[in-house]
This record gives structure tokens, C-alpha cells and sequence, in this order.
């Protein structure tokens, strides 16, 4: 478990950055605290959203550069699902995910539930890093 409660603090944040070597800011922390409450796939328009609901004191700039340096760091994935939005995810951990179209709804899939087999060979100067699968979905309609 990343944090010792489903809620981690602002120190547990700080200690996170920090560990990931980002410069802790107020904006910083505040972002990663919300991605890490909510434990759940978000667009960054919806963090921009959420971290200014109560007064609106952070840029949109602030948000997306943000998002950028802990999906670069580590600390969130960089999901893209669909051609125009890209989810962060703060589990980091081996899995994939079913994306349904209609509701724009992101789930995991453990990664031991999925079988990639036939990679192609690579050269001989690359090093695999990952494989990422999105099952993109859509509910049938109700005849």
C-alpha cells in the first residue's frame, strides 16, 4: 500500500514528491493529494475543476504542467484512451484497462488477467519499458 490510509496527508504527499525528486509546491501538493483521494482515472480538465472549486487559485497551465511532471516522475500513468482526453492514473502498478466510449468511464483489469503473447523483436538497442492495453467498449442499446 503506497499510503497507510485510503486518505494520505499533506505529509505523506510532501514525502512522495520529494522522494520522486518534485519540488513539493502548495500547487503540487494539492494536485497529487486530490489524485490520490479519489484514487480513481481523471481527465486533467476534471483535476483543473476540482482543485479550484472552492476558490480558483490555480492555473490551467499549473494543472497540466503538473500532471505532466508526476506522469514523467512516476508518481501518476498517463492513460490515453481516446484520441482527445488523457487520463491520470495514480496506480502505477502492472495493469490495463476497459474504456467504455459512451460514458467516458475508465476501469482497471489486473495485469494477470491479460495474456500478450507475439511481441514483435526489437532492436537490438531498445529495452522493453511496458505494454499497455485499453479494450475500448460500447454499450449496446436496449432494443
Amino acid at each position: 500500500m503506497l499510503f497507510a490510509s485510503k486518505t494520505p496527508t499533506e505529509s505523506e504527499i510532501v514525502y512522495l514528491l520529494k522522494e520522486h525528486e518534485i519540488n513539493p509546491t502548495y500547487q503540487r501538493v494539492l494536485i497529487a493529494r486530490l489524485l490520490f483521494v479519489g484514487r480513481t482515472h481523471v481527465a486533467a480538465e476534471d483535476v483543473f475543476r476540482a482543485v479550484n472549486k472552492d476558490s480558483p487559485n490555480v492555473s490551467k497551465a499549473t494543472v497540466y504542467n503538473t500532471l505532466g511532471l508526476l506522469a514523467q516522475k512516476g508518481v501518476i500513468r498517463e492513460v490515453i484512451a481516446d484520441p482527445d482526453r488523457v487520463f491520470y492514473d495514480p496506480n502505477t502498478s502492472p495493469h490495463h484497462h476497459i474504456y467504455d466510449e459512451i460514458s467516458g468511464e475508465l476501469t482497471d483489469i489486473d495485469a494477470k488477467e491479460v495474456s500478450v503473447t507475439n511481441l514483435p523483436a526489437l532492436p537490438d538497442d531498445v529495452e522493453l519499458q511496458g505494454v499497455d492495453i485499453v479494450i475500448r467498449v460500447r454499450r449496446n442499446r436496449k432494443k
